[in-house]
């Protein structure tokens, strides 16, 4: 065999390689039964802030513990940690995405995706505090 052959064969099973560790890795968008049903799993969980609950943020005993309760699309309620710091305008998120794992009864999140209100009123931009 030539070198160029050998050559293209090692870059086609680095591809493959690359592909299948990729596709390996994803997660998928679920609910909090789910993620119970599958511990082992990452998934994306969709759901809403549970307003009626506090929240729990202590930088001074650890700065990536933020604690909190959402309630998934189906209406399930879970406490969540997130081990990260607590997000810029986290209460007035409309819908949160969390990335974890269910640990017992509680879901720990290594990412969080927040969808906060939206900067335009019927289509007209609402004035920036300058």
């Amino acid at each position: 065999m030539k070198k160029i052959h050998i050559i293209a064969i090692i870059i086609i099973a680095i591809a493959i390689g690359a592909l299948i560790a990729t596709l390996g890795n994803t997660s998928t968008y679920s609910n909090f039964a789910e993620a119970m049903q599958n511990p082992d799993t990452e998934y994306h969980v969709v759901g809403k802030l549970n307003k009626e609950k506090a929240t729990e943020y202590n930088p001074a005993i650890d700065a990536d513990a933020f604690t909190f309760y959402m309630l998934d699309n189906n209406g399930l309620e879970k406490r969540v940690v997130l081990h990260k710091t607590k997000p810029q305008d986290f209460e007035r998120s409309e819908q949160i995405v969390i990335i974890g794992k269910m640990q017992g009864e509680e879901f720990h999140a290594n990412e969080i995706l927040m969808k906060c209100p939206s900067k335009y009123n019927d289509g007209k931009q609402v004035a920036e505090a300058k």
